[in-house]
C-alpha cells in the first residue's frame, strides 16, 4: 500500500511540474493530450459560463464574465500548490515511521500534511523534523520546490499582464478608427472622409502586427484570451472580426485603396483565428459566413458608394466577398460561442457614440471635434 501512495505521489509531483514548466517556463503550443492547466480551464470556464445565465442583462453578465480570467489564474496557481503539497503528504505518509520525529511520535495524515504545507511555503514550525537522511532531503526538496514556485509567480504574472496590456492598448485605439463595437464599413467610411484613405496600407500594416503579436502572446499565454476588455462593447474577437471584414472588402476591390497590404494583413488576421481555434478545440461553426445576406450587401455598396467608395462593376463580388467569408467567419462565430463574446456585425449600430466620446456623467451623448 505505501509503494503505490509512496509512487501516486511522486506522479503527481512530477505531472504538476511539467505542467507549471510547459505553462510558464516554455509557453508554446504542446502536442501531447493531457496537459493539467487546459483541464483546469476548461472545466471552469464550463461552470462560470454556465452561473452566469441566471444574469439576463447583458451587461451584468459581462461584468462577470470579467472576473473569470485574473480568478481563474490565480486559482491555477493554487491548484498547483495543493497538488504539489498533497504530493509530498503522500511521499511522507509513506516513510511515516522512518522520516520525521513528532511531539508524543503522533503520526498521523494530518501531521504530514501539516509538514509538507510548512515546507513548501517555507514556514517550518520545527516542532515535527525529519530523523533520517531520506526525510530531511525530502522536505529540504519541498522546500526547494516552493521557492522555484515563487520565482516563477513573480516572473510570470508580469509577463501576462504586459501582454495583457498592450493587446487592450491596440484594442482602445481601434474606437476612433472603427466605432464601438468596431466595424468594416465605419474603418472605411472614416478613413475615407478623413483623408480620402491615403492612410489605409498603414492602417492595415499596424493590424497585420497587431494580429501577430495577438498570435503570439495567445499561443504563449492562452489564458489571454479569458481576459476581457474595458468595454463591453470591445473585445478581442471583435477588433478581428473588424480587420478581417475590412480587408476582406478590400481584397475584392475598393477604389483608391492597394490591395497589396490587405492580402497581408488578412493571411496574418486568418491565421491568427484559425490557430486560436485549434488552441482551444473549437472546431468551425456551421452557422459561419452568415451574417452578411446578399441584400444587406447591396446596403453595404450603397453606404460606400456615399463616401466615394465604389466595388468592381462587371464580376459577381458578393460570391467572391462570401468565399472569402467561408475562410474566416466560421472560425469566429465558434470563438464567439466558446468565450462568449459577441462579434459585430458589417453595419454600425445605429446611434451609438464611441467610448471616447461618453462620460460617467454626460451618459452617451455625442462629442464632436
Amino acid at each position: 500500500m505505501r509503494v503505490f501512495v509512496f509512487v501516486g505521489g511522486l506522479i503527481l509531483i512530477l505531472v504538476v511540474l511539467l505542467d507549471a514548466f510547459e505553462t510558464v517556463v516554455l509557453p508554446r503550443l504542446v502536442s501531447h493530450g493531457f496537459r493539467l492547466t487546459a483541464r483546469f480551464y476548461e472545466g471552469t470556464w464550463a461552470l462560470w459560463r454556465a452561473a452566469t445565465h441566471r444574469w439576463t442583462r447583458n451587461r451584468h453578465r459581462e461584468i462577470v464574465l470579467a472576473f473569470y480570467g485574473p480568478m481563474a489564474l490565480l486559482g491555477l496557481l493554487v491548484v498547483w500548490d495543493l497538488l504539489i503539497i498533497i504530493g509530498f503528504t503522500g511521499l511522507l505518509w509513506a516513510l511515516r515511521f522512518s522520516s520525521l520525529n513528532a511531539p508524543l511520535q503522533v503520526l498521523d495524515l494530518k501531521t504530514d500534511l501539516i509538514v509538507s504545507a510548512s515546507s513548501f511555503v517555507t514556514i517550518g514550525f520545527g516542532y515535527i523534523t525529519p530523523s533520517t537522511l531520506w526525510g530531511q532531503a525530502l522536505l529540504i526538496i519541498e522546500g526547494g520546490v516552493g521557492l522555484a514556485f515563487l520565482a516563477l509567480v513573480i516572473g510570470y504574472l508580469p509577463a501576462v499582464y504586459q501582454a495583457f496590456a498592450q493587446r487592450e492598448a491596440n484594442i482602445t485605439m481601434m474606437d476612433a478608427r472603427a466605432g464601438s463595437p468596431p466595424t468594416a464599413l465605419e474603418a472605411l467610411r472614416r478613413c475615407s472622409v478623413e483623408d480620402d484613405c491615403s492612410d489605409a496600407p498603414k492602417f492595415l500594416s499596424d493590424w497585420e502586427i497587431w494580429s501577430a503579436q495577438l498570435l503570439e502572446t495567445h499561443l504563449s499565454y492562452p489564458q489571454l484570451a479569458y481576459y476581457r476588455s474595458q468595454h463591453e462593447n470591445q473585445s478581442w474577437l471583435a477588433s478581428l472580426t473588424a480587420i478581417l471584414d475590412t480587408s476582406a472588402l478590400v481584397l475584392i476591390g475598393i477604389d483608391g485603396i492597394p490591395k497589396k497590404q490587405a492580402r497581408l494583413t488578412f493571411a496574418m488576421a486568418r491565421h491568427t483565428i484559425v490557430d486560436l481555434a485549434q488552441i482551444f478545440q473549437t472546431p468551425p461553426s456551421p452557422r459561419g459566413a452568415d451574417r452578411l445576406s446578399e441584400a444587406d450587401f447591396e446596403h453595404l455598396k450603397a453606404e460606400l458608394i456615399e463616401v466615394g467608395m465604389g466595388l468592381p462593376l462587371g464580376r459577381d463580388v458578393y460570391k467572391e466577398l462570401t468565399e472569402l467569408r467561408l475562410l474566416y467567419e466560421p472560425y469566429l462565430t465558434a470563438l464567439a460561442d466558446r468565450f462568449v463574446m459577441p462579434i459585430p456585425g458589417w453595419f454600425p449600430t445605429n446611434e451609438m457614440a464611441d467610448n471616447w466620446q461618453t462620460t460617467a456623467w454626460a451618459g452617451r451623448g455625442i462629442v464632436r471635434l
